[in-house]
């Protein structure tokens, strides 16, 4: 009868022992619960730890830091244009014996994330022109004149570009909203972070902007053509007035050179028939006759006729 009792008592005193230890991880912590009641405060601490077998059970909570993902929601703005938020956030369990007196588990701290953080972004997004949600950055949005190709900055008195982009400012008054949201139902949750991860014209806004985005580039596109007609004309007409310039100038060197050979081939003349006005005579004379004469040429003329001259049998 004892060597039966001995190991019934061994193997009671194990599961007694085993089920009084648990163990925490460093990502991990949790609550202990006596009769679907909490009791204690919340375990954070890695390590070994104790509880009363069998009538105390452990609920672990993840210590790391968790993420939210929004569902894209088409939301109004203030100037009456629909957008596509697409949010997310990251956010922890602070407290583990607040958030299972209030939420139970992830799940449905998640459920309850949704509705607080969907109606932040919505307050906040409703609250905001298009322009200002849209804006990605604080820089200074900047206007070209197609004209003079200069840039326009408005800059304050400082010296300064104005901060035009709203975006921050959103995200910290979403992320102000959602925490004192928690904080007033007290979940044991603590928001680390929200952020905007997509924003997205609605089809109808998309297309008006699109074709606003089409017509500007086409504006500036025909002015850059006049200008650019403008200047090929210019420059035709400056082509134009240099041809005439050139065959102008060479038009007149040719016909000085063509004077000055005149005058030289006269000159020569002159003092050819000053040597010799016979054989001058002689001469020009035959050029006549080659001129004048041919096979068929016909004309009547007396024997004494001057032009005759020279064919005269000697």
């Amino acid at each position: 009868m004892k060597k039966t009792i001995f190991p019934i008592l061994l193997v009671v005193l194990a599961i007694i022992g085993f089920g009084s230890i648990f163990i925490l991880d460093e990502t991990e912590q949790a609550v202990v619960i006596q009769f679907g009641r909490p009791v204690g405060g919340a375990i954070q601490d890695a390590g070994l730890h104790f509880k009363i077998p069998i009538i105390q059970t452990v609920i672990k909570f993840d210590k790391r830091i968790l993420e939210w993902e929004g569902a894209a929601n088409e939301i109004p703005t203030l100037d009456n244009k629909y957008i596509f938020i697409d949010a997310f956030a990251r956010w922890r369990i602070s407290d583990a014996l607040q958030f299972y007196k209030t939420s139970k588990n992830e799940m449905l701290a998640q459920s309850r994330l949704d509705d607080i953080l969907d109606g932040a972004v919505r307050d906040e997004i409703a609250n905001r022109s298009m322009v200002e949600i849209i804006r990605s950055s604080d820089r200074e949005m900047a206007a070209q004149d197609a004209e003079s190709s200069t840039v326009n900055i408005d800059v304050e008195e400082n010296g300064e570009a104005p901060l035009i982009g709203a975006r921050l400012e959103i995200i910290q008054n979403i992320l102000e909203s959602v925490s004192n949201r928690l904080i007033e139902l007290n979940m044991g949750i603590e928001i680390m972070d929200v952020q905007l991860k997509r924003i997205n014209y609605t089809t109808q806004v998309q297309e008006k902007v699109f074709n606003r985005m089409i017509s500007g580039q086409n504006r500036i596109a025909e002015k850059y053509r006049a200008q650019g007609q403008g200047k090929k004309q210019e420059i035709l007409g400056m082509q134009v007035q240099r041809k005439k310039e050139i065959i102008s100038n060479a038009y007149l060197e040719a016909q000085q050179i063509r004077g000055e050979a005149d005058a030289k081939a006269t000159k020569v003349y002159a003092e050819a028939y000053g040597k010799s006005p016979e054989f001058y005579n002689f001469i020009q004379t035959l050029k006549t006759y080659s001129t004048t004469l041919d096979s068929t040429t016909q004309f009547i003329l007396s024997t004494d006729n001057p032009y005759l001259k020279y064919l005269e049998n000697k």
